[in-house]
């Protein structure tokens, strides 16, 4: 699990970030190389034993968030059937 910032690049679907532990507060993720593609922002409660979608993506860009509570878990990445053509680059950091 990293700390502090993960980058990823998905180039296949059912694809994931390796998991984030959050720090209450803001944070910010980044996307490019979208191109028909729908990437899933996700939570965890549990230390990743179990995942909640919190937004979909299908557009590059800057997304700001905020995480609530100390001792979440974030990741994102493309389901099965949510890949199109991209080569998608993506990060979390606080």
């Amino acid at each position: 699990m990293s700390i502090g910032l993960v980058t990823k690049t998905i180039t296949a679907q059912n694809t994931f970030s390796d998991a984030i532990a959050m720090q209450k507060g803001g944070f910010s993720f980044t996307l490019s190389g979208i191109n028909g593609d729908t990437v899933h922002l996700q939570r965890s409660v549990d230390n990743g034993v179990s995942w909640i979608d919190v937004a979909y993506y299908t557009e590059n860009g800057w997304y700001p968030g905020n995480e609530p509570q100390d001792g979440t878990v974030w990741r994102f990445g493309v389901k099965t059937g949510g890949y199109g053509a991209g080569t998608i680059v993506g990060t979390i950091s606080y």
